[in-house]
């Protein structure tokens, strides 16, 4: 599944760099490729990779070397006319090939002949829930070397298959140390929401809660001065007309940023209320 969720991530950013290229956006194309190199392809991909490449199985090891091979020989080709000599290096010491990277085709395969609609709905369906788990454990600064239970509350059919199929990196990646279904939320639980289903988060017992709504409620209080100041700035008619546009704009920017800030601190602290 894994291999071929890839191999259809290459056919639709290909597709995408190709549209941005024949419309001159190359700045789009530059985002494209630097989204997928450095997200999809190193981030998910190269991290999903790693039980499968140190696992006994060898028809699924040289599978996946392969294809690894082929997905990074692609960004290697899509990138070439943005970054030409680094990738001409790259092309150079990272496999055999038989002409330089200069003078290989420029892929033409379509995304439809190679998107797995199985897979692709599968891996979309793990880095979500990884993500979700990510995050609850950052917003309650739980350390990401601990090992933590998770509660599976329910969860549907293709939910279950993609559990199934992906437990052990979703384990490894997340910091998840078992699963053990459950009824309901209990108290002292965060819920992590994913497509399908629910899972919960059991975190009364592994972070000091009171300590935590201290530490949050102090940079509520550091963001508001911040924001008072900012809005202070800008209310005032003298300074939007006589301070230069990118300072004005600066500003407005500033306060959005701080805004937003305070907004996800007030979360993690109901959050935090929730489990007691």
């Amino acid at each position: 599944t894994l291999n071929k969720w890839i191999i259809g991530e290459v056919a639709k950013t290909r597709e995408s760099v190709d549209a941005a290229l024949l419309a001159y956006r190359f700045n789009d194309a530059a985002n494209t490729l630097y989204s997928f190199v450095w997200g999809t392809f190193c981030d998910w991909y190269i991290e999903f990779s790693k039980p499968l490449l140190y696992g006994d199985d060898q028809a699924i090891l040289a599978e996946t070397r392969a294809t690894m091979g082929w997905a990074l020989d692609q960004c290697l080709i899509m990138l070439h006319p943005i970054m030409p000599f680094i990738t001409e290096e790259l092309w150079t010491e990272t496999g055999t090939h038989d002409k330089p990277l200069i003078h290989t085709d420029w892929p033409t395969y379509q995304a439809a002949d190679m998107v797995d609609k199985t897979a692709e709905s599968e891996m979309n369906w793990v880095i979500s829930l990884i993500d979700a788990i990510r995050s609850a454990r950052s917003e309650m600064r739980v350390p990401a070397s601990l090992k933590i239970p998770m509660l599976q509350i329910e969860l549907d059919k293709p939910g279950q298959t993609a559990w199934k199929n992906n437990q052990a990196l979703i384990k490894r990646i997340a910091g998840i140390d078992n699963l053990t279904p459950a009824n309901e939320v209990p108290k002292g639980a965060i819920t992590v929401p994913v497509q399908g289903g629910t899972f919960a988060l059991p975190l009364a017992d592994i972070i000091d809660i009171s300590a935590e709504k201290m530490r949050l409620q102090k940079s509520i209080d550091k963001l508001a001065k911040e924001i008072g100041a900012l809005s202070g700035r800008l209310n005032n008619p003298k300074f939007t007309a006589s301070a230069p546009e990118k300072v004005v704009a600066e500003t407005r920017e500033n306060l959005a940023i701080r805004s937003d800030e305070a907004e996800k601190i007030k979360a993690a602290i109901r959050r935090l209320e929730d489990l007691t």
